[in-house]
């Protein structure tokens, strides 16, 4: 209606325009008309390409949508309204029995100092990342559950989960927490875009965040998800170009000697487990600095490849501001134990593992300490690496070279 509007204004003030100069000659009410015909046909292409875009957006297929061949996306809506009207009434067996998974977790993190949409947000986030395993990650799965659990019910059960699962469980608790959130995808992945404030998008791949340091792929805006090597049709959902919420962005020091870098790094890697550094700096950072930053993180890279550090990637990305300027985000992945976020945690106690070990020996001889070799704490051990990034190419990433871009872009 909007656009029909539109051409029938420009249609009068053209017509109105003729009307008030009848007594121009011939030569001029024949250019008028040809103005005429070119402001219509300008309404016309303006109005074939939104609606170009329209159906573009109409096309764009959420649930019922296949990645991978495999997962379908399947609704959650009736859970998360069930939950916000208080009435579950219509729900299956299996949908009831998900709500009352999910109640239990809101129930745990949402606390009362969760007084925003992104405190909410941040606490499932967080509960995510530490309790959800990838898929693949048993050897046996619970019963009832996959192994490469899609749908929330099999995810909040335990089942290790590929990444629609972590997408529509985490959409089912933002719907259900008076958010809007929409699942993006392409063939092989997914993951979520939620509003946090009116027209306040970002990006968030828990998915990818819980085989590695937390926080790298949350609310993203779309240049930061691009770059983290994202694919999606762009044209089909909101923009998401806020910085309000990045997670770099609030937790960014000021910077004052980039050489303390390598110290900084240096004891990350000590604590044999993921995590991430956030850098701004007060001024714009001169050509010397940069290329003094490549050298150090090229040299730092090269630390994991020796045997003291194999179990470890190092990665850097800058994150616009808002204001002009660049945060430096520096990430520290270690897949060397259950310790990391890829991690489950478990039930089993100590003793739990003494029972274990005595079974084995009885049955195979020798000794076993399956305690110690679960990562101490008791947590299953990931084997399998997650070295790859969100478009399935190799983890390694030339940091000096993404450093220069990011800071000429500045």
């Amino acid at each position: 209606m909007a656009g029909k509007g539109i051409k029938i204004v420009a249609g009068l003030l053209v017509a109105a325009c003729l009307a008030g100069n009848l007594g121009l000659g011939a030569y001029q009410i024949s250019t008028n008309k040809n103005n005429a015909a070119n402001v219509n046909s300008f309404i016309d292409g303006q109005l074939k390409r939104q609606a170009e875009e329209e159906k573009k957006e109409n096309e764009y297929k959420e649930d019922g949508f296949v990645v991978g061949e495999s997962y379908e996306i399947r609704s959650t809506k009736e859970i998360s309204d069930a939950y916000i009207s208080g009435d579950d009434s219509k729900l299956s067996g299996k949908d009831k029995e998900t709500l009352e998974l999910a109640k239990k977790v809101i129930d745990e993190v949402i606390t009362k100092k969760c007084k925003t949409n992104y405190d909410k947000e941040l606490a499932i986030y967080r509960w995510m990342v530490e309790n959800i395993g990838h898929g693949d990650s048993t050897v046996i799965p619970k019963p009832g559950t996959s192994e490469n659990a899609y749908t929330p019910n099999d995810v909040l059960n335990g089942g290790g989960a590929v990444c629609v699962g972590y997408a529509t469980t985490f959409r089912m608790f933002m719907n259900m927490l008076g958010m809007d959130c929409h699942i993006v995808h392409n063939d092989y992945h997914s993951w979520d875009l939620v509003e946090l404030e009116k027209g306040q998008w970002y990006h968030v791949d828990v998915y990818s965040d819980a085989g590695n340091a937390m926080y790298r792929n949350f609310n993203m805006t779309d240049d930061v998800c691009s770059s983290a090597g994202h694919e999606w049709d762009k044209t089909a959902l909101p923009e998401a170009n806020s910085t309000k919420y990045s997670y770099a962005v609030q937790n960014a020091k000021y910077l004052k000697d980039i050489y303390k870098i390598p110290k900084t790094v240096s004891k990350m890697l000590k604590k044999k487990k993921s995590d991430g550094v956030y850098y701004k700096f007060k001024k714009k950072l001169s050509d010397k600095q940069v290329e003094s930053l490549n050298v150090m993180f090229n040299y730092i890279q090269q630390v994991t490849y020796n045997g003291d550090y194999e179990n470890y990637s190092i990665n850097a990305s800058w994150y616009d501001d808002g204001n002009d300027g660049y945060v430096l985000a520096v990430f520290v992945n270690y897949y060397g134990s259950s310790n990391d976020n890829n991690s489950k945690k478990s039930e089993l106690k100590k003793e739990d593992y003494k029972k274990i070990d005595k079974a084995l020996e009885a049955a195979f001889g020798g000794s076993y300490d399956t305690y110690a070799e679960c990562g101490n704490d008791g947590a299953t051990t990931v084997t399998e690496e997650i070295t790859t990034s969100a478009d399935g190419n190799s983890g390694s990433v030339d940091l000096g070279t993404q450093i220069t871009n990011n800071n000429e872009a500045a």
